[in-house]
């Protein structure tokens, strides 16, 4: 017998406020062809004033659990994964706990920038192996919006706003690659690339700062460490390209995702996209995506899906699993 960390549930949620690429025009130099030319970015949500990561998240969350068909305090533990909580503690996990109206287990925030989601998957798969929860809400939270450098047009139409929830339970296996649950993970992290991606505040200067960033270099080292680590976590379940259904990749940049996909073997087509319609949505990114996914009819029971992403640090990682 064999544990296994099944999804349960997803859900998402997006906030109200669309900004299409034209609004960008009237802030900054640029233009809606330059935009998608190099991004494949169309539109993207922000939070409202006053709106928090942590409300976004809640309202994924309680998308998930109704999808599920569970309550809050079904939940043994919630793992946030966000570079954006509300405040710089308690934690943004805690806070959805409290809004939830969840009276036990714990909650905790992981901080992996873009790779967060993944991160935190990984968290949350050994918390269930190991038998100190039975079930794990995980989280993918962002107002990156409020990161944003106005002036500078190369990052600051990238990124929006979104939460994503997926809520995993344990269950039994056969051992086997047809198990349904996660297969196997791969994680990585390079402090000697810090000054590619990063936010120029935090309390060294008492400030939120803004995000900086090396485009051309995360997109060299994006395309090469992205497909090694999906290939990577398919070998270690004698897995590859061929038998993968669909890539759910970090939805930065679709010449990355592209580039990543060739690497991979994989087409296009099957590749959950949802970058034009949200943007870098950082840690919230691969959960919306799976959710949307799910929705549109793509992600199936059965299907065997790949995740994996790239953030400042840089960290990235990917999943194995089967829906």
């Amino acid at each position: 017998m064999t544990i296994r960390a099944v999804v349960r549930g997803v859900g998402h949620y997006l906030p109200e406020r669309v900004v299409p690429n034209a609004e960008l025009e009237a802030l900054v130099e640029t233009s809606d062809e330059w935009i998608k030319t190099r991004s494949g970015i169309e539109r993207r949500h922000y939070a409202a004033e006053g709106q928090t990561t942590s409300d976004l998240g809640i309202r994924a969350a309680k998308a998930a659990l109704a999808d599920a068909g569970l309550e809050p305090d079904d939940i043994d533990a919630i793992i946030v994964a966000t570079s954006t909580a509300d405040l710089t503690f308690p934690s943004a996990a805690t806070m959805i706990q409290g809004g939830l109206g969840m009276t036990r287990g714990f909650a905790f925030d992981v901080q992996a920038v873009c790779a967060g989601f993944v991160f935190a998957l990984t968290n949350a798969n050994a918390l269930i192996l190991t038998g100190q929860a039975q079930r794990v809400m995980v989280i993918g939270a962002e107002t990156f919006s409020r990161l944003m450098d106005w002036t500078d047009r190369g990052t600051c139409v990238l990124f929006g706003d979104g939460a994503g929830a997926l809520i995993l339970e344990a269950a039994t296996g056969t051992g086997s690659t047809d198990d349904r649950g996660i297969l196997a993970t791969d994680l990585n992290s390079d402090g000697r690339y810090k000054n590619l991606l990063y936010v120029d505040g935090g309390t060294s200067t008492g400030t939120t700062g803004h995000l900086r960033m090396e485009g051309k270099e995360v997109f060299r080292h994006a395309v090469e460490k992205l497909a090694e680590t999906a290939h990577k976590a398919l070998d270690k379940v004698g897995l590859s390209g061929g038998d993968v259904d669909w890539i759910v990749p970090h939805q930065a940049n679709i010449r990355i995702i592209e580039g990543t996909a060739k690497r991979m073997q994989v087409p296009m087509d099957r590749v959950v996209v949802t970058v034009q319609d949200h943007g870098n949505t950082s840690a919230a990114s691969i959960p919306l995506a799976l959710s949307v996914g799910r929705a549109r009819g793509q992600i199936k029971q059965g299907d065997l899906i790949v995740t994996e992403a790239i953030g400042g640090g840089l960290a990235w990682g990917s999943v194995v699993l089967r829906w």
